[in-house]
C-alpha cells in the first residue's frame, strides 16, 4: 500500500464555476471557425444566429440546449464535439408574439444532422405544440451525418413524426436558405408554408450528379432544385425572395395573417381602411366582352384593406390566385380564379394548390373569401390521363369539409362542374353574392346552343342568324344570376361597388359560426 497521500478533490468556488460557464459559453458561441463563418458570408448567406437575430424582435431569444453534445464515435468525429452540435434552437417573439425556432449551421459539421440535432429540433417542436405557438425551422444542411449512420436516419424519422403530429395544430413553416438535400425534403414538403432565397436555396432528393450518372441529364443545382423551380414547376415552395432579409421580412408578414394554434383565432387589427367603403372603379371593371381577360390581383386588392394582399405560390399554378388580405382589420384567404391565365380554368396544378389552401385556412380558423371567374375545368387528353376527376375532386372536398366562414362572389362566368366546386351554395357556401355581370349555367350560350338546337339550326333557312338569335335569346334566359337568385342559389345580386361593404358586413355576421361534423377519425380526401 502506497505511503503517499490520496488526492484531496479541489474544492471550487461559485466564481470558479462561473468562469468554467463563461469559458464553456464562449466556446459554445464560437463552434466554428473564422474561416468557416466567412466562407458562408461569401455565398451572401448569413450563419444560424444571425439569422435568428434577424428574424426575431430584438432581445427576445432565449437558446435551449446550448451544451447539448454528439456521443458518436469513429472516423475522427469522437475529437470534435462542439457544444450545440449543428443547430441553435428555441424560443423568440415576432411582433411580441411566441414562435419556437430551430437553424441548422452549416459552419459546423456542414450542418449535417445526427441524434443530437434531431433531439434538439424534437424538443423544440414539442414545446411548440404543448403551449400552441408556430415553428419556422431554418433549413441550411448538407444532409445526414454519415458517421452515425442508421441513427441520423432514425433522426430524421422523428422530425417528420412531429412535423405529422403537429400537422393542422400549430402553423409549421420551413426557410430553406441553402441545400437541402435526400430525405431531408420531406419536413418542409410536409409544414405548411415553405420559402426559398433566389441563388441560395436548393433542395432536391437526388441531386445533379447522381442524375447524371442515372440518367444522363445534365443539370445544375439551380435548374434541378432551385427557389424558383420549386415556385414555378413543382409547387413545393410557397415565397421567394430576393435576399435572405426580405426573407426575414416575409416570413413576419405571413405569420401576421395567422393564429398561434388551432384553438385561436387569426389577430385582428384595427383597419383604417372604411368597411363601408364604396369601390366605384369596380362599376366598369370588367371587359365589354365576357371572353376578355383582367387581372384577378387587381380586382382583389380594391376590395381589401388598404389594398394588401399577400399572394401564396404566385408563380405556380396562375391561373388560379390564393393568398392572404384582411377584411375591416380580419384576416381573410382568399382564392380566385385567375382570367389572365388559362382564361381562369381549372386544372390539375391548379385544383391542388387551391385545395392545399383552403385546408391550411380551414385548419387554422381563417375565412375565406372566393372569387368566381370560371368557364369550367380544362379539357384535354393531358388533363384526362393526368386524374384531373380525382384532383379536381381534391377541390371540392377541401371546399365542403372547411368549417370556418366561407363567402362566395361570383364575378363573371360560372360554368358546369366547375360552378359547383369553386365553393357554391351546394357545397356548403354561407353566404353568396353575385354581380350582375355573372353568368350560372352548365355551360357558354354558344356551346349550349349548338348542343340543344342543333337541329332547329340545321333546319333553318337561315342557320347562322337562327343560331345567333338562339344565343341571344340563351343569354337572356339563363345566362344571368337571377335564375339563381330566384332559386335562392345566391344570396344577392349586388353592384360590384358594393362588394368590400357586403364582404365586410357578411364576414362580421359569420364570426360567430359553428358547425357540428359528423363523428368520424378523418375523412378520405382522393389523394
Amino acid at each position: 500500500m502506497s505511503d503517499r497521500p490520496l488526492p484531496q478533490p479541489r474544492l471550487k468556488t461559485p466564481e470558479d464555476k462561473i468562469a468554467d460557464f463563461e469559458r464553456r459559453h464562449e466556446e459554445h458561441l464560437h463552434a466554428a471557425s473564422s474561416a468557416a463563418v466567412d466562407k458562408q458570408h461569401a455565398k451572401s448567406k448569413m450563419t444560424a444566429r444571425e439569422r435568428l437575430e434577424a428574424f426575431l424582435d430584438p432581445g427576445s431569444f432565449v437558446e435551449l440546449d446550448a451544451f447539448a453534445r454528439h456521443q458518436a464515435k469513429g472516423f475522427g468525429i469522437e475529437a470534435n464535439r462542439p457544444y450545440g452540435d449543428a443547430v441553435v434552437t428555441g424560443w423568440g417573439r415576432v411582433d411580441g408574439r411566441k414562435v419556437f425556432v430551430f437553424a441548422q449551421d452549416f459552419t459546423v459539421f456542414g450542418g449535417s444532422l445526427g441524434e443530437v440535432m434531431s433531439e434538439k429540433v424534437c424538443k423544440v417542436m414539442d414545446l411548440a405544440a404543448h403551449v400552441g405557438a408556430p415553428v419556422v425551422g431554418f433549413n441550411d444542411s448538407g444532409g445526414a451525418r454519415i458517421q452515425e449512420g442508421v441513427v441520423s436516419l432514425d433522426a430524421y424519422g422523428k422530425i417528420f413524426h412531429r412535423n405529422v403530429r403537429c400537422s393542422g395544430v400549430i402553423p409549421q413553416i420551413s426557410v430553406v436558405m441553402g441545400p437541402c438535400a435526400g430525405g431531408a425534403v420531406y419536413s418542409p414538403a410536409m409544414t405548411d408554408f415553405t420559402f426559398m432565397v433566389k441563388g441560395t436555396s436548393h433542395m432536391f432528393i437526388t441531386g445533379p450528379d447522381v442524375i447524371k450518372t442515372v440518367t444522363g441529364e445534365d443539370v445544375s443545382q439551380e435548374e434541378l432544385g432551385g427557389a424558383m423551380t420549386h415556385a414555378s414547376k413543382s409547387g413545393v415552395n410557397h415565397f421567394v425572395a430576393e435576399d435572405e432579409k426580405q426573407c426575414m421580412e416575409d416570413i413576419r408578414d405571413l405569420l401576421a395573417y395567422l393564429p398561434s394554434n388551432n384553438a385561436e383565432d387569426p389577430p385582428r387589427t384595427v383597419a383604417d381602411d372604411d368597411p363601408t367603403r364604396l369601390v366605384t372603379e369596380l362599376d366598369t371593371f370588367l371587359p365589354a366582352s365576357t371572353n376578355q381577360p383582367y387581372d384577378a390581383k387587381a380586382l382583389i386588392e380594391l376590395i381589401v384593406d388598404d389594398g394588401d394582399f399577400l399572394e401564396s405560390q404566385p408563380h405556380w399554378a396562375t391561373n388560379i390566385v390564393t393568398g392572404f388580405a384582411r377584411l375591416n382589420g380580419n384576416a381573410v384567404g382568399i382564392v380566385a380564379n385567375q382570367p389572365m391565365s388559362l382564361a381562369g380554368c381549372l386544372d390539375i396544378e391548379a385544383s391542388e394548390k387551391a385545395a392545399r389552401f383552403v385546408r391550411t385556412c380551414d385548419a387554422f380558423n381563417i375565412p375565406l373569401v372566393t372569387f368566381v371567374d370560371v368557364p369550367g375545368f380544362l379539357p384535354g387528353t393531358d388533363q384526362e390521363w393526368g386524374g384531373i376527376i380525382r384532383h379536381g375532386a381534391k377541390l371540392l372536398f377541401a371546399y365542403s369539409e372547411a368549417t370556418v366562414p366561407r363567402i362566395q362572389v361570383i364575378v363573371r362566368k360560372s360554368y358546369g362542374g366547375a360552378y359547383v366546386v369553386m365553393n357554391s351554395r351546394s357545397i356548403g357556401c354561407d353566404y353568396s353574392v353575385a354581380w350582375p355581370t355573372a353568368e350560372l349555367a352548365v355551360m357558354g350560350a354558344s356551346g349550349a346552343v349548338n348542343i340543344i338546337g342543333r337541329r332547329e339550326i340545321e333546319s333553318a333557312d337561315d342557320s347562322d342568324y337562327r343560331r345567333a338569335e338562339m344565343i341571344a335569346q340563351y343569354e337572356d334566359d339563363y345566362c344571368n344570376p337571377y335564375v339563381a337568385a330566384e332559386r335562392g342559389l345566391v344570396d344577392e345580386v349586388i353592384r360590384p361597388s358594393e362588394t368590400r361593404r357586403d364582404l365586410c358586413e357578411a364576414l362580421e355576421m359569420l364570426l360567430t359560426k359553428r358547425s357540428d361534423q359528423p363523428q368520424r377519425k378523418h375523412g378520405n380526401i382522393p389523394l
